[in-house]
């Protein structure tokens, strides 16, 4: 008996027992979400697997809602039975149910992974759905999904600057930038447009804070300032003057130039070692909202809002990249205050010289939040 045949009489065998127990697939689904850490009900899982992997097709909306909440270890369970079901079905000559895969890939309120998972085997069963569906995408909450329609403009403005149609292309390219919040696909964007002699505020773009107050630096000897709590952790006095590690401190206004907002204390408060800085700056908002500070830095840091801190990370010279760090709050209506915390250790390295930090205030997708009252961003320096 070949290995196919054996496999799929034992996968038979699995679910006839299953019915026999009297488990329905929402009971085995149930089962594969109960799975925990260190392989905990894996055996149980393992199971369950089988058998809902041995299910009709009209199942699979029952599987992408499970992975709605299902944590990463469930999720991998439940995406390898869809896909299962899936493959077989179309390798059968069978049908996918396409309408419900396309009700639950265009329905914001379902989780990204399982919207990927359906609008991509809803693409493979119907050949005009990437078509159909992607210009919908363009404004997704789902970073992944939004990426795609992203891609598939920039492809657009590609061909109709090929053909020569400038004007075209330049207002596909806005289009695309408008919608674009990964940062490889926004400065391909930003490269082209410039051709067209498009100018671009990138800080407005990623809602990166451009304009602080900052006052430094502080003592961080042996890395034990990142627990103390200076003056401008319990009050922002801008008018006011502190024993600093050196003398008397103050806060010096500062906007940077840098297109993607990073701020350099070396350059403004004096490149020292084993030292702490504070930056400021007051953000206007036009109605609560929930909002995510986004900070990039090489450095250890703190974020507070309104007085509340909200992340912090006690971690030197790991690299920088955009969002890196991610802190969690809310705006109130009007004028709200963000405070970071930037220390520098005292390794004398030349790769462990930056003392520095980017901030952008963003939703959850990414998208740039402003402040109602801020202006222009400066133009970068040549």
């Amino acid at each position: 008996m070949s290995r196919t045949i054996s496999t799929a009489l034992l996968t038979l065998a699995l679910s006839a027992a299953g019915v026999a127990h009297g488990a329905t697939v929402e009971q085995q689904i149930a089962t594969l979400k109960a799975v925990g850490p260190a392989s905990a009900g894996s055996g149980a899982a393992r199971e369950a697997w089988r058998q809902v992997s041995a299910a009709e097709a009209k199942t699979l909306p029952t599987i992408l809602n499970a992975l709605d909440d299902a944590s990463p270890l469930a999720a991998n369970w439940l995406r390898s039975s869809f896909d299962t079901i899936a493959e077989r079905t179309l390798r059968t000559g069978g049908k996918l149910p396409a309408t419900d895969l396309e009700k639950f890939a265009l329905d914001t309120r379902h989780a990204p992974r399982a919207r990927r998972l359906a609008f991509e085997w809803l693409c493979r069963a119907d050949t005009t759905a990437n078509d159909r569906l992607m210009p919908q995408l363009v404004d997704d909450p789902s970073v992944e999904m939004r990426r795609d329609a992203v891609a598939r403009l920039i492809s657009e403005a590609e061909s109709q600057e090929a053909a020569g149609k400038g004007p075209e292309a330049a207002a596909t390219y806005r289009r695309a930038l408008t919608a674009a919040r990964d940062l490889d696909q926004v400065q391909a964007i930003v490269k082209k447009l410039e051709t067209f002699g498009d100018k671009v505020d990138l800080p407005a773009h990623f809602g990166f804070v451009v304009t602080w107050k900052l006052i430094g630096p502080f003592d961080n000897t042996d890395e034990k300032g990142f627990d103390v709590a200076n003056p401008p952790e319990n009050e922002l006095n801008f008018t006011a003057e502190y024993p600093g590690k050196s003398g008397a401190v103050k806060w010096i206004e500062h906007t940077t130039s840098d297109p993607y907002g990073k701020v350099d204390m070396n350059n403004v408060l004096g490149k020292a070692n084993a030292v702490t800085g504070y930056a400021a700056a007051e953000f206007m908002a036009a109605a609560a909202r929930p909002v995510e500070l986004r900070l990039a830095s090489t450095n250890a840091n703190k974020i507070w809002l309104n007085g509340k801190l909200i992340a912090q990370n006690n971690v030197y010279h790991a690299g920088e990249q955009l969002d890196q760090y991610v802190g969690k709050g809310e705006l109130k209506p009007g004028k709200n205050h963000i405070l970071v915390k930037i220390l520098q250790n005292e390794q004398k390295e030349s790769w462990a010289q930056d003392w520095n930090f980017q901030l952008r205030a963003c939703d959850a997708a990414g998208t740039a939040i402003l402040s109602t009252d801020r202006k222009a961003s400066p133009v970068p320096s040549k």
